[in-house]
């Protein structure tokens, strides 16, 4: 009898392992976000900044419009002041319902155009702020842009200047963050029209 419990008690053991192991996910690309470097092909897009935990930003990999407005000229928007990593989205959210019109009504702002984009199975984009177009800009050599470091500006001229999501609350809703993308320059300009590139969380 004990002979038997014994057998059955190790059959249990062996069918508890088994399963156990079954049971542990496979640690590949797909499901480990630790194994994802800034420059690859992520989500809709480019990782160009990476949180430490697993998380980060993606960049669409073309531009998304030719310059485009700022919109809300002479209008403080109301949340759109972040300029922090991870305080794009909101400022988006922010400058859309804060209904901005361009000069041209047949144009959407820069915030509208990420808003209302749909790319690579993804609706969440947004336009970066201040402090994530500049994680941007240092890692512009993977977005097929080609101005930002390491490669400097390669013999660039014009002035290839992109939308923050980043209001300056300084000027009385005048002025809004941009940065330029072949000497990495910050810009506090009027909402007239600049490059449009949408990135979005993961």
């Amino acid at each position: 009898m004990k002979k038997l419990l014994y057998t059955l008690l190790a059959v249990s053991l062996i069918f508890s392992a088994c399963k156990k192991e079954e049971e542990t996910p496979t640690n590949n690309t797909n499901n480990n976000n630790s194994a994802l470097a800034i420059g690859d092909s992520h989500q809709g897009g480019i990782i160009f900044y990476l949180d430490g935990n697993g998380g980060g930003l993606i960049a669409a990999s073309t531009d998304q419009s030719e310059p485009a407005q700022w919109g809300c000229y002479g209008t403080v928007v109301s949340g759109a002041d972040g300029t922090a990593i991870g305080t794009g989205a909101q400022n988006t959210i922010d400058i859309v319902n804060a209904d901005c019109t361009t000069t041209d009504s047949t144009y959407l702002t820069a915030a509208n155009i990420c808003s209302n984009l749909t790319l690579g199975g993804y609706t969440d984009w947004f336009l970066p702020s201040k402090d994530e177009l500049n994680e941007m800009y240092l890692n512009a050599m993977y977005l097929n842009i080609g101005q930002g470091p390491p490669l400097g500006n390669l013999g660039a001229t014009d002035l290839i200047i992109y939308w923050s999501s980043s209001e300056d609350t300084l000027n009385n809703g005048y002025n809004a963050y941009g940065q330029n993308f072949v000497d990495g320059n910050v810009w506090i300009n009027d909402k007239v029209a600049y490059y449009v590139r949408a990135v979005r969380a993961f």
